[in-house]
């Protein structure tokens, strides 16, 4: 069993890390980040590059538990929600993880939401996080 956690790169990610780190010592299991990258690239904030990734691996190593981070590329038509989906339906996850960004009713309508799919979608129970906003 696992706890997996979707990322970004800014304190809502690391909060949304450091639940799924206490989720999984409480329930004994592993953890599994999840990052993604669409055609926009880095360029995007939502998209971890490899040396934020390299600092998540080694925060989870050094609280020595078994991880694995899935940096995986969006495809056309895909979202990340549906990437956090598959991977906790292939790894039995216990519990993911989600960080919650204050958004727009406009964006929201726009976009959708990857938080609010996979509270909505989920199998497992869903923890969802919100970091403070810094004025």
């Amino acid at each position: 069993m696992t706890v997996v956690v979707g990322y970004v790169p800014d304190p809502t990610g690391f909060l949304a890390v450091t639940e799924a780190v206490r989720q999984a010592r409480w329930r004994g299991c592993a953890v599994v980040v999840v990052n993604t990258v669409d055609e926009a690239g880095y360029t995007r904030p939502t998209a971890a590059d490899e040396v934020d990734l390299d600092a998540v691996r080694e925060r989870l190593r050094a609280e020595g538990l078994e991880h694995r981070v899935e940096h995986r590329p969006l495809v056309p038509g895909v979202q990340a929600s549906d990437v956090i989906l598959e991977v906790a339906e292939q790894e039995g996850a216990e519990l993911v993880v989600v960080g919650l960004h204050r958004r727009s009713p406009v964006r929201k309508a726009l976009l959708g939401s990857n938080a609010q799919r996979v509270l909505l979608e989920a199998t497992c129970p869903v923890l969802a996080v919100r970091a403070p906003e810094h004025p």
